[in-house]
């Protein structure tokens, strides 16, 4: 139909008719993504001109830090100094260096991060596209692993893994509707930094560009598309072969998302029949039990929760999350970002983004890792004044 037609008149809502409703809310939720579509268009123009000027800043800061190795390599070649200048730098070392944890990991903080992109084809599963098209269910993967090399390299394609301090734990990231996994690559590369295996799936129904259009009623579908994702990375570690072996613990899975993500991630960790028992830890971004709701049970058993809520969010309001954070079962944490939208906080937005990044992490170290010092650090990341506030409803470290 063109633009120029007029279109008969519209029958009036009743407002007892269950479908109206539904109609009104999707109706509601589309005006809220396009506008928030508008709100991150404007903050990465910002965005762009913050990340040029952090450039800059780490590139002196680089440049300095040559210069004062330089300058403490040149004073301890100078007679009489190496044996005075090891005496103190042993007892700087140890005054700083924290005690190790019995048992923990001894890894680096920082790793440089690998990337490279599988695609996975899941036999006799199909998509149907917004306009109705429908194909053979495919995926492209993007895969973040620890890697060889500077702790500042990211994304390098086809990077050595830093195998030798493996097998690291597996994250699996959904992304919302109408977006794509690199949209939120700032997040996902922090978890790879932080010694993560970050596997984000586009999904086919809901990318930003699926061919025929985006359906939102593939979510129903994506459960499945994890649980084949998950079943991937693991088997390619198993394998023996490929830049993915012996890369992952296959007994530290967890699974996230953002948005609809969320509501898979949601599905994946506690739903029937889409549960998935290899998942040990499960982080919703801003999600809602959506489409599963009538399928979510907490049992007895259930993985370890983290949600994070923006206080202003249009398209999942906080309520949503509160719900489903009260029936989960201990130990659950809720991350509330005050005054955040529905997207930014885990794209671009700062201090927000860093505090996602260092509460999920944290989190992801105490129930992937079982490291009780970052379990007893969780409450110190997560409450950041005029930023977030960290709900825990969790036995006592």
């Amino acid at each position: 139909m063109s633009t120029g037609s007029r279109l008969p008149p519209a029958p009036r809502d009743d407002p007892d008719d269950p479908g109206d409703a539904a109609r009104r809310e999707r109706a509601r939720r589309e005006r809220a993504r396009r506008e928030a579509r508008r709100e991150r268009a404007r903050r990465r123009r910002v965005a762009t001109g913050r990340r040029e000027r952090r450039r800059r800043l780490a590139a002196a800061l680089t440049v300095l830090a040559v210069l004062v190795v330089v300058i403490a390599a040149t004073l301890a070649l100078l007679p009489g100094s190496t044996q005075r200048e090891h005496g103190h730098a042993a007892r700087a070392v140890s005054r700083r260096a924290p005690p190790h944890e019995p048992g923990a990991l001894r890894r680096p903080t920082s790793y440089a991060v690998g990337i490279e992109v599988q695609r996975l084809v899941e036999p006799g599963r199909t998509v149907t596209y917004g306009d109705g098209d429908t194909e053979r269910r495919a995926l492209e993967m993007y895969i973040r692993y620890p890697a060889a090399g500077p702790s500042g390299a990211t994304d390098v394609a086809g990077a050595p893994p830093a195998r030798a301090d493996g097998p690291f734990p597996l994250v699996v990231f959904g992304h919302g509707y109408e977006e794509a996994p690199q949209t939120y690559r700032l997040l996902l590369q922090s978890w790879a930094r932080a010694g993560f295996v970050v596997a984000a799936p586009a999904f086919p129904g809901e990318d930003a560009d699926a061919p025929g259009g985006t359906n939102e009623a593939d979510l129903v579908n994506e459960p499945g598309d994890v649980r084949a994702v998950i079943s991937r990375i693991l088997v390619a570690s198993a394998s023996g072969r490929g830049r993915l072996a012996g890369l992952v613990n296959a007994s530290e899975v967890a699974v996230t998302g953002q948005s609809d993500g969320g509501d898979n991630a949601l599905a994946v960790g506690y739903g029937d029949p889409d549960r998935d028992p290899r998942v040990q830890a499960v982080i919703v971004l801003s999600g809602a039990e959506g489409p599963f709701r009538e399928h979510i049970r907490f049992t007895p058993g259930s993985p370890p929760m983290l949600a994070t809520q923006g206080s202003e969010d249009p398209i999942n309001h906080p309520w949503e999350t509160t719900e489903f954070f009260r029936a989960a079962r201990r130990p659950k944490y809720l991350l509330s970002l005050e005054g955040a939208s529905h997207l930014p906080p885990y794209t671009e937005e700062q201090p927000q983004l860093e505090t996602v990044e260092r509460v999920t992490i944290t989190f992801l170290y105490a129930y992937l890792e079982h490291r009780s010092q970052a379990l007893r650090r969780l409450a110190s990341v997560g409450n950041v004044s005029g930023v977030a506030t960290l709900t825990a409803d969790a036995p006592s470290s």
